[in-house]
């Protein structure tokens, strides 16, 4: 699979590892910024990961921040996103299993590298289950984004 992946400031020294991490698990990264711990505003860096899993470059994206919120609040903005905050292992699975998830984010100042690990492990293993329930909410999903009420 191939990932994309962002920071911002905040996340860029926990970054690192995440990358080693998934070319360890054998996927393919490729590397929004930020490139150094200069400071960056996170929305920057969202729409450039969300660009590449909408447009089928990536297959799913990881953002890195301080607590993960301000980056799925932005990857939340662009239509076609699904984002999560993950800080466990159940959560990192689940949202892809139940809610088709495909960007996660994940708050530098709150985990750190051994649990960042066993998140991204659990959220790249994933697979949407294909039931009804979860298609059905899915499409909902789909329909707000439209501005469907």
């Amino acid at each position: 699979m191939k990932i994309v992946i962002g920071s911002d400031h905040a996340g860029w020294a926990l970054k690192g590892g995440v990358i080693a991490h998934i070319k360890e698990l054998g996927h393919e990264v490729v590397d929004v910024g930020s490139h150094d711990p200069k400071p960056v505003d996170f929305p920057d860096i969202a729409q450039a990961l969300t660009a590449k899993v909408l447009s089928g470059e990536a297959q799913r994206g990881i953002m890195v921040c301080g607590t993960g919120v301000g980056a799925s609040i932005a990857a939340n903005k662009v239509r076609g996103i699904r984002a999560a905050v993950c800080h466990d292992v159940h959560s990192a699975h689940q949202s892809v299993e139940h809610d088709d998830v495909n960007v996660m984010c994940i708050g530098a100042q709150i985990v750190g590298p051994w649990l960042a690990n066993d998140l991204v492990e659990s959220f790249l293993e994933a697979e949407f289950e294909d039931n009804e329930d979860y298609r059905r909410r899915v499409d909902k999903l789909h329909q707000m984004d439209s501005g469907f009420k």
